[in-house]
């Protein structure tokens, strides 16, 4: 390709800006320091937790904290006090281990409708998560700065859960936890490099959706659910 005119271009440019044009290249500067290693890198996992709560407020995100063995019950608590008549939960392994199949299966005997997602039914499932109350899914990393969970999104756990009920709840295993981004997206490298199966799309959410575009008024689930809900698993 031919680039016409370009000197022209170029030493108008520089006599607007009133100096000389510039045709040597700058050599690029060594990065020696790394501050975005250090922000919290000295904090303990209960340490993290504190942080992700404090901020959990400025994202008008509830919070909550648990151990495994009470999970299903705080689970429970809250998603009554949603007053969801529906909920679409993702098909997390984790779902047996931390026992929650057994709320599920009360909250279905009581006449809420759940559905856990299923890729054979394909949009089925993003057709039920448009009318849900609830969404529920288990945080993969969480960054403790900016209160994001990081949702591994795969065939077993649609995008649609998070996005498209009403409320949202992340269900937060203490040991997810990492300061930032910097972590965050570090130990996704590391998982490529090592040849893991990565999903087919990472979601980064960072409590409900805040936008302040008209007349600078703070509206709180535009975009998405309107209310969510950390808890946080030792």
């Amino acid at each position: 390709m031919t680039i016409h005119n370009r000197d022209v271009f170029l030493e108008n440019v520089a006599a607007n800006l009133g100096r000389q044009r510039r045709t040597h290249v700058r050599r690029k500067t060594s990065v020696d320091t790394y501050p975005q290693w250090n922000v919290y890198e000295d904090y303990t996992v209960d340490e993290l937790v504190d942080v992700l709560e404090k901020q959990c407020t400025s994202i008008h995100t509830d919070f909550k904290k648990t151990t495994s063995l009470e999970l299903p019950n705080v689970l429970e608590k809250v998603i009554k006090s949603y007053k969801g008549e529906s909920l679409i939960v993702s098909d997390d392994k984790r779902n047996q281990s931390y026992n929650l199949i057994n709320v599920f299966t009360k909250l279905k005997s009581e006449g809420t409708e759940v559905h856990i997602w299923d890729p054979a039914l394909q949009l089925e499932n993003q057709h039920f998560a448009e009318r849900a109350d609830i969404g529920i899914t288990f945080s993969d990393i969480t960054l403790a700065e900016s209160g994001t969970v990081t949702i591994f999104n795969d065939k077993y756990n649609g995008r649609s859960i998070s996005l498209l009920p009403k409320n949202y709840i992340t269900i937060i295993p203490k040991d997810t936890l990492v300061p930032r981004l910097s972590q965050a997206t570090r130990r996704i490298h590391e998982m490529e490099k090592k040849g893991d199966l990565l999903p087919s799309c990472i979601s980064f959410i960072t409590g409900p959706s805040n936008s302040a575009d008209i007349e600078m008024n703070l509206i709180v689930g535009v975009h998405g659910p309107v209310s969510v809900t950390y808890i946080v698993v030792s």
